[in-house]
């Protein structure tokens, strides 16, 4: 009975599909963006993802100007990843969305996916900060890091969202022992970005992870602006980061290792990637450039 039972168990883990199965499922969102390039973010970080040996990934892709009849099974997913910005989903959708994260999903935002659903009060309190949308203080605070390394949550009237010229740009790490952080030099360089600053929103059960100061020469804030983010959603975890606007943000290793690692925090809690040797420094930036 005992060479029975080993002999089954050979069996399933060399029948075609069981790797596969054992991976996390994610689901990237795609579609509408005011961003142009998202065809070709979508497929970069498709790729990084696969690459980690971690993931299989499918693409929900909207319509171009409609969302009629929009609604992936996010159930069967470990974590989705938002690369949209665009109109409403249904309702129905939404409220599948909403239950998703908060009974235990995964989700993970990526820079003008903070810009999406100003309107959505469940979404915004999933992201924590966003941008634009209508966004103004009855969205929440200014959430950001003051001069003596403070969390400021600033309740002052005014628009959220705004950025300067884009730019390359040291990502400080406010928290080392986080999963997705661990190992991380205390700074490094991301590459050229929009540096998202004047984010507003609940900003409930966040913990900043990373900031980035937004120089005033540059057109920013002149505050230490969050750049990497976990949400407590319910039982679902979140990571937001804002970084990622083009290709040429994305191909920095700093944002492939962050996307990769938080996404597998966001399915898990936990992460089992290593920091990479090519990881950029405090002064000098990373790139893996893309085909």
């Amino acid at each position: 009975m005992r060479m029975f039972c080993t002999l089954l168990c050979l069996l399933a883990l060399a029948a075609p599909g069981f790797a596969a199965d054992a991976k996390l499922k994610a689901l990237i969102v795609d579609g509408q963006n005011n961003h142009g390039i998202w065809p070709k973010t979508t497929r970069m970080m498709k790729a990084d993802l696969i690459k980690t040996d971690l993931f299989t990934v499918d693409v929900a892709t909207t319509e171009p100007k409609s969302t009629e009849g929009f609604a992936p099974e996010f159930k069967n997913y470990d974590v989705v990843i938002s690369n949209y910005n665009g109109q409403p989903w249904p309702k129905a959708t939404q409220e599948a969305f909403v239950d998703y994260v908060k009974n235990g999903g995964g989700f993970v935002v990526i820079h003008a996916a903070d810009n999406a659903f100003g309107n959505w009060d469940q979404y915004n309190r999933m992201i924590g900060l966003g941008g634009w949308g209508g966004r103004n203080e009855k969205s929440g605070p200014y959430i950001y890091y003051g001069k003596e390394g403070e969390v400021v949550r600033n309740t002052d009237p005014g628009s959220g969202g705004h950025h300067g010229a884009q730019h390359p740009f040291q990502v400080v790490v406010r928290d080392a022992e986080h999963p997705i952080t661990k190992g991380m030099p205390k700074a490094w360089m991301h590459s050229q970005d929009e540096l998202y600053d004047q984010l507003r929103g609940p900003g409930e059960n966040m913990h900043i992870l990373a900031t980035a100061y937004a120089e005033p020469g540059k057109g920013g804030s002149g505050r230490h602006e969050p750049m990497l983010m976990t949400i407590q959603y319910g039982d679902g975890r979140v990571f937001h980061t804002p970084m990622g606007h083009a290709d040429y943000s994305m191909e920095c290793v700093g944002f492939i290792t962050t996307l990769c690692r938080g996404a597998e925090w966001a399915a898990t809690g936990a992460v089992t990637q290593p920091i990479p040797d090519d990881f950029p420094s405090a002064d000098e930036e990373s790139k893996r450039t893309a085909k």
